[in-house]
């Protein structure tokens, strides 16, 4: 064991390095992130809240739509009320027709790339030989009177054109009738459709996207009238809808909003069980039961039967039917509030559903409301089908279904519970707060993830969770860099989505929570940022700033490092130094660091001692400041080190702990051996792990 003075360590050793380091000031990763966020304004502030003069947009609809159960058509017409709180004078307003991306002409398939070795998959099939007749068939663009409005159709998106130009406070009506044949999901894919049971000749239906409906116009960037190309998701302004669904009159129907004509479409006893569910706390109460749904399964109704829907400051709706339905709910209470969580699913989810479904919409609930804000809404549901997850204002579609005998996996338990707090937890992000799905497809899929990782691991003690578990994610970040995309990036243009939007996002605000900010700072500032931008629309920068602003921390080299660059975690060990303390007991040692893979993070430094005990030791980013290459850090100890780990716990993404150890010829498997045989660390809980 090397010992030199420390006064020569000091003068000599250490200072020589950091001399012979030099950085070019632009390259620093702790420059302020001013030159890639836009100029806060009056809209939106440098803290990152709405300013002053903060606008938004709103839609109201008045729908009435009819459900084809014969043809598997849906047939409707709407009212909208738009409303222009901008500063601006609109010449022309846009529509979204997202089912026009089903069209045999439509723009996401002109340009996928197509080899010979697809065609047997369904999607190709659909392209060339089964010739689906999708997308929305128009039947009127007028105003409230009746008088016709211009309009041109590009694709998934629609311009009216006004014939008076709508000046700032003033509002407009458009009236729109349309059809459409709904896709059979389980060959075509997609977000919503239809799902066919052969065995009982029924139909289930998850319907949204079903009306055309308003783009955003904002502040940051006008309209956002991106087309639609089946990947990214949506950018919907805030409105009150008022929707009727005339279905068959045995199916039961779900979907965003209150019902308002229960007594109309519910029998007396049903209406008893439905009240009953909002009032158990504990366990879900049966409204429509398995044996009542098998009944209406086998006895089709030639009536009809319409489910009237209010939803107040939404920015979407959806809605799912079937004379198959079993119905289940129960109470979740919220401060002084209680919330209906409600599922809905056929026997072919059962015994799975009965026993998990309504109870982890609950949980997501009471999970997310106390990590963000209470869920403001009366009810939430579940909505069970086949290999989906998607997500609506209070309500979801989630797949998960045991095999025919009713026996099932711990994969697919886990999987179902996993997908359904996730749809769940959308509610919060985006439908809440309400950012763009189209341009940052990271912003509501990676803030969701991460606290679906926080929901799934209060679930139960050892739930098998990968959302926003650092050491999940290395894979992906040593991986090609060829096949590697910031996450800051136009979720069209995005590489490896799940990894992308879901998993790096997650697992980078797991490591703020856990090891750069912890657990207080985070909590705080990430509850800001959600209360701040609750029915609003955010951006990046506005979630960037207020983490800042309510946290007190510089982060600007994580931003940076972590969302808009493809830098991995490699932190190297590179050598240990050690020196008599000539005034006293003890030990010094200096542990030289190198950052090979350019991201920088906190020094996590587990130090075990000969006598078998253990002490870790955290070390702030900012040691990186003055070189973002190469650092030192020094600790003094009246005990012998035997070993030295860094990152023992995974807890940092670390894409290499093959040069984390000291003694370097330790090798892993060893040291693990030496960790298992000298527990006992005095220090703070490890992150959370799965």
């Amino acid at each position: 064991m090397k010992r030199i003075a420390f006064a020569l360590l000091v003068s000599g050793f250490t200072l020589q390095a950091f001399a012979q380091e030099k950085m070019i000031p632009a390259q620093n990763k702790f420059r302020q992130m001013g030159t890639e966020f836009n100029t806060p304004n009056a809209y939106r502030t440098a803290s990152g809240a709405p300013g002053q003069l903060y606008w938004q947009q709103q839609a109201n609809y008045w729908i009435s739509i009819e459900l084809d159960d014969e043809n598997q058509k849906i047939s409707g017409e709407e009212k909208i009320e738009y409303i222009n709180h901008s500063p601006d004078v609109l010449n022309y307003l846009w529509v979204q027709l997202d089912q026009n991306t089903r069209q045999q002409e439509s723009l996401g398939l002109a340009i996928t790339p197509m080899r010979t070795r697809h065609i047997r998959s369904g999607y190709y099939r659909r392209i060339f030989e089964d010739a689906f007749d999708g997308g929305f068939k128009i039947g009127s663009v007028t105003d409230w009177e009746g008088k016709a409005l211009d309009h041109t159709i590009n694709y998934t998106m629609m311009r009216i054109d006004l014939p008076q130009p709508l000046q700032p406070g003033e509002k407009t009506e458009l009236a729109i009738s349309w059809w459409y044949n709904i896709n059979d999901r389980m060959k075509m894919g997609g977000r919503s459709g239809m799902e066919y049971f052969e065995e009982d000749d029924n139909y289930l239906y998850t319907i949204a996207q079903f009306f055309p409906r308003m783009a955003v116009y904002n502040d940051v960037e006008g309209w956002q009238n991106n087309q639609f190309l089946g990947s990214t998701e949506f950018a919907l302004p805030f409105g009150d809808y008022e929707v009727d669904i005339t279905v068959p009159a045995d199916h039961v129907v779900g979907a965003t909003g209150v019902l308002v004509n229960a007594e109309e479409v519910l029998s007396k006893e049903h209406l008893k069980r439905l009240e009953e569910a909002k009032k158990s706390l504990d366990n879900p109460i049966f409204i429509v039961t398995e044996e009542e749904a098998i009944e209406a399964e086998s006895q089709k109704s030639k009536e009809k039967r319409t489910w009237k829907y209010k939803a107040e400051n939404v920015r979407d709706f959806a809605f799912a039917s079937s004379r198959k339905f079993i119905w289940d709910g129960m109470g979740v209470k919220l401060g002084d509030r209680t919330v209906l969580a409600t599922s809905l699913y056929p026997k072919e989810g059962n015994p799975l559903w009965e026993q998990f479904s309504t109870r982890a919409v609950a949980h997501t609930l009471n999970v997310y409301s106390r990590m963000t804000f209470e869920y403001p809404y009366p009810i939430a549901y579940s909505v069970h089908t086949a290999r989906i997850g998607m997500e609506y204002p209070m309500i979801c579609f989630n797949g998960g279904r045991p095999r025919k005998d009713g026996s099932y996996s711990d994969r697919v338990k886990y999987s179902m519970i996993s997908v359904i707090i996730h749809e769940v937890g959308h509610n919060y992000f985006p439908m809440i707060v309400n950012s763009d799905e189209r341009q940052w497809t990271w912003m509501d899929e990676g803030l969701n993830s991460f606290l679906q990782g926080v929901a799934e691991r209060e679930w139960e003690e050892n739930y098998p969770s990968s959302m926003g578990t650092p050491s999940d994610i290395v894979r992906y970040m040593k991986g090609d860099q060829s096949n590697i995309a910031p996450i800051m990036l136009n979720g069209e243009l995005i590489k490896q989505m799940m990894n992308n939007a879901y998993n790096k996002p997650a697992t980078g605000l797991n490591i703020l929570r856990e090891t750069v900010m912890g657990r207080e700072l985070f909590d705080f500032a990430f509850k800001e940022y959600s209360q701040r931008w609750m029915f609003k629309h955010p951006t990046p920068e506005d979630l960037f700033r207020t983490m800042e602003d309510a946290s007190a921390m510089d982060l600007d080299w994580y931003w940076r490092g972590w969302f808009y660059t493809t830098d991995r975690v490699d932190i190297a060990l590179d050598t240990v130094i050690t020196a008599e303390n000539e005034r006293g007991p003890g030990t010094y040692y200096q542990l030289d660091f190198s950052n090979v893979g350019g991201m920088l993070m906190p020094l996590v430094i587990q130090f075990d001692f000969a006598d078998g005990s253990q002490e870790i030791k955290r070390v702030p980013a900012q040691i990186w400041s003055n070189n973002n290459l190469k650092t030192s850090k020094l600790f003094l100890f009246e005990k012998e080190v035997a070993a030295i780990t860094l990152d023992p716990n995974l807890e940092t993404a670390d894409c290499d702990t093959g040069n984390n150890h000291w003694p370097p010829q330790l090798s892993e498997s060893r040291f693990e051996r030496f960790k298992r045989n000298h527990s006992g660390s005095e220090d703070t809980e490890p992150s959370p792990r799965p």
